[in-house]
């Protein structure tokens, strides 16, 4: 039998090219994407503005953020392709934690 819920935990890395503002608009932005759809327990921002380890187009600092929420395993999938077309994230990845 699947499971109905698990825990997952996504790590974001935004572009700074913008500023902190539109880094701290798409961490809300996304915060209450995963709020609809699912159970949110925490957002981590204590990484924060970390240099890269190599260059990602052409920038050298990135914003970390990791989201821990609980869902079907469904949402991630829709999770991952929402963040892959949004302008402003350099990487990302979710995991079942």
């Amino acid at each position: 039998m699947a499971k109905v819920n698990a825990k997952y935990e996504a790590m974001v890395v935004f572009s700074l090219a913008k500023g902190e503002d539109a880094v701290k608009e798409l961490i809300e932005k996304f915060k209450a994407q995963i709020e609809e759809n699912a159970t949110l327990e925490s957002v981590d921002e204590s990484w924060g503005k970390r240099k890269l380890a190599y260059p990602i187009n052409d920038e050298l600092d990135g914003y970390y953020v990791i989201y821990t929420f609980e869902s079907s395993p469904a949402y991630p999938a829709e999770f991952t392709r929402k963040v892959n077309i949004t302008d402003g994230v350099l990487r990302s990845l979710v995991t079942v934690k």
